[in-house]
């Protein structure tokens, strides 16, 4: 069983986004030391809701301030950039890590990124395919000599050699049955976000088996925070969440003046915290557990920065590392 820490970056009130990097990247060595096996960042623009534009870069400087721990992007937004040059990207962290990076990509949403960015509607509403491929291609290694090129409806190019060149195979965040076919048919691993339980997720494995030639090691994110009870717990985020996902989902703004999407901050908070690891050590290695068995998933990552302060989520990290880790690896499905 895998056991990951998920950082938002998340823009909490009062707090200047230099100092919520900062505190990302010290979560990260925080998770190094408490034992996780890694950690994933996330690339929004334009918003509070996360204020890392580019997991990427994060990513780059966690690496060089650890030593064991795997970090990966969830997810580097692909319709916002070229796929190959964030290949490249890729392939610099790929090699100067030793092989802890790890790229997850994601379709995103109609935001203003897609305007900013000049790359349109069209890359997000039709071209994630196109740009997958062609990611993959240019992040097969020596394959076809390590060249990549391109005759599709949104990327031409004559032939190039990848400089420098690395096999990996990208994550997919996965929302729609659309994006798990698509995932399924290339073999490349699902991540299901934490806005969704254990019914949903198993649902979405299911639904990838029917287009997969074999099993993939998908990843589930969840919301994780321990305090001494699971009241203590529940009733911390339910104080803390809201100031964050109030703004923050509020900075959604969509590119093509379609209506932007709507939450009930309260219920979206209380559903966190009923359907994921948000309590006492035992009720959290107990939901983990659960989880595990009702998904098939062996790989679950933590959203650790609920309580929105920095020496908190610092805490929260070393109270998950020394109470919950070590039970869920002893009593969780395929621990070692």
């Amino acid at each position: 069983m895998r056991i990951g820490v998920f950082l938002v970056a998340a823009g909490f009130p009062g707090m200047a986004p230099g100092d919520v990097l900062r505190g990302t990247v010290e979560a990260i060595e925080a998770a190094e030391r408490a034992g996780f096996d890694d950690a994933w960042i996330a690339e929004h623009h334009f918003m509070s809701y996360g204020v890392c534009p580019s997991a990427v870069t994060l990513a780059a400087v966690a690496l060089g301030r650890t030593s064991r721990i795997t970090v990966g992007t969830a997810v580097s937004v692909l319709s916002a950039q070229h796929p190959v040059a964030l290949a490249e990207q890729a392939a610099i962290l790929h090699h100067v890590s030793d092989g802890r990076f790890r790229l997850g990509v994601g379709r995103g949403g109609p935001w203003l990124e897609l305007e900013v960015f000049g790359t349109g509607t069209a890359r997000f509403e039709r071209g994630f395919p196109e740009s997958l491929d062609l990611l993959c291609a240019a992040l097969a290694g020596e394959t076809d000599g390590g060249s990549v090129a391109a005759d599709g409806e949104f990327f031409r190019f004559r032939e190039v050699t990848m400089v420098p060149q690395a096999r990996m195979s990208p994550v997919v965040a996965c929302t729609s049955a659309g994006t798990v076919r698509l995932a399924a048919e290339r073999a490349l691993p699902m991540l299901l976000g934490m806005h969704i339980g254990d019914d949903e997720k198993a649902e979405m494995i299911a639904a990838y088996e029917t287009y997969a030639t074999g099993p993939a090691a998908h990843i589930g994110a969840a919301l994780g925070h321990v305090a001494d009870t699971t009241e203590q717990a529940v009733q911390e985020m339910r104080e803390s969440l809201p100031h964050w996902l109030g703004p923050g989902l509020a900075g959604y703004v969509p590119v093509d003046g379609r209506p932007p999407p709507r939450r009930d901050i309260p219920e979206y908070v209380d559903l966190l915290c009923r359907i994921h690891p948000v309590g006492s050590a035992e009720h959290c290695v107990e939901k983990i557990v659960t989880t595990a068995a009702r998904t098939g998933l062996r790989h679950l990552i933590l959203m650790v920065e609920g309580a929105g302060d920095r020496g908190r989520t610092l805490e929260n990290i070393a109270r998950l590392g020394a109470e919950v880790l070590p039970a869920v690896r002893r009593r969780g499905p395929g621990a070692a």
